[in-house]
């Protein structure tokens, strides 16, 4: 009776997981390792390695092809600090910042009407019109505006047709802000989608029960909701648009040097100074680096109660 006993207690459920686990606790470890090898190899030679290797080369002053890699310092590094390179990178931070705030501006309300008012079934059909514009080429687009916004374009067209004052946009900083706003538009409107769809649309309801107005029932029920979002599309749109190149080298004119354009030149410019285009690469990878590690930080964060 003591045997039986024994026997069916061994054999019960939670021992039998216990004796699988104890046997396949030695093998545990390779499933994580199994399943991140292939993206881990990918970011490894496409990311990491070509990292190391540009900071290694920002540390070779005045180094140029076919020299040899001999770190030896800081000094294109300090060379940023020059007002003519701090100049160009202010400015490369400032038409990020701008444009992020053009495309948070124009998506919103978009955005909300897409989510929370328009019928259902029009949904999937006014997000695809959204993205219908990235299935063409970012270049294609840059010489669309171009035909519009030259002297003799479409724009300035219409203006002379309406007896009104053309407009001197192209080569100057608007038409750069129109055309990275254009482009970095649908992100902004995918995101805030994403989150506003989530919206618990009964606290909005509670709110008014309780007295607040239209305005305090968005800022204290809706954007702490939508927080995470749209911090998430800002810093998208603010490190897409602090990378390009496109749109002011064609748009911009020579008056309107980027950080972007800066490393273009000393790589494959006249100059062809690849220490100090690797420093300037490495700074853009801190600024992004920083960028990234305030949205780990605050973008998922649970808004105060």
């Amino acid at each position: 009776m003591n045997q039986q006993t024994s026997e069916t207690q061994f054999n019960s459920e939670s021992d039998i997981a216990k004796i699988q686990k104890l046997h396949s606790s030695n093998f545990s470890w390779l499933q994580p390792l199994i399943l991140l090898a292939p993206a881990g190899i990918w970011l490894l030679l496409l990311l990491v390695l070509p990292t190391l290797i540009i900071f290694e080369l920002s540390l070779v002053p005045d180094i140029r092809p076919g020299d040899l890699v001999n770190p030896s310092g800081l000094q294109n590094y300090l060379r940023i600090f020059d007002p003519l390179y701090l100049q160009v990178i202010l400015r490369s931070i400032s038409l990020a910042s701008v444009t992020t705030i053009i495309c948070l501006i124009l998506s919103f309300p978009v955005a909300y009407w897409i989510a929370l008012i328009a019928p259902k079934r029009w949904r999937n059909l006014l997000l695809l019109g959204f993205i219908l514009p990235l299935w063409t080429s970012s270049l294609l687009r840059s010489y669309a505006w171009i035909t519009i916004l030259r002297p003799t374009g479409l724009l300035n067209t219409l203006l002379k047709g309406l007896h009104l004052q053309p407009l001197e946009l192209l080569n100057r900083t608007p038409s750069v802000l129109i055309a990275m706003s254009y482009s970095l538009l649908p992100y902004m409107v995918l995101i805030l989608y994403a989150s506003l769809e989530k919206l618990d649309t009964r606290l909005l309801e509670a709110a008014a029960d309780l007295g607040a107005n239209p305005r305090q029932a968005f800022w204290k029920v809706t954007v702490p909701q939508i927080l995470p979002g749209l911090t998430a599309g800002s810093i998208l749109v603010f490190i897409t648009g602090l990378g390009d190149f496109i749109n002011p080298e064609l748009l911009g004119g020579a008056s309107s040097m980027t950080a972007a354009r800066l490393v273009y030149n000393q790589f494959l410019g006249a100059t062809q100074n690849w220490g100090f285009g690797s420093a300037l690469s490495m700074t853009l990878i801190l600024l992004v680096s920083i960028a990234i590690a305030l949205v780990i930080k605050f973008g998922e964060a649970t808004p105060k109660r």
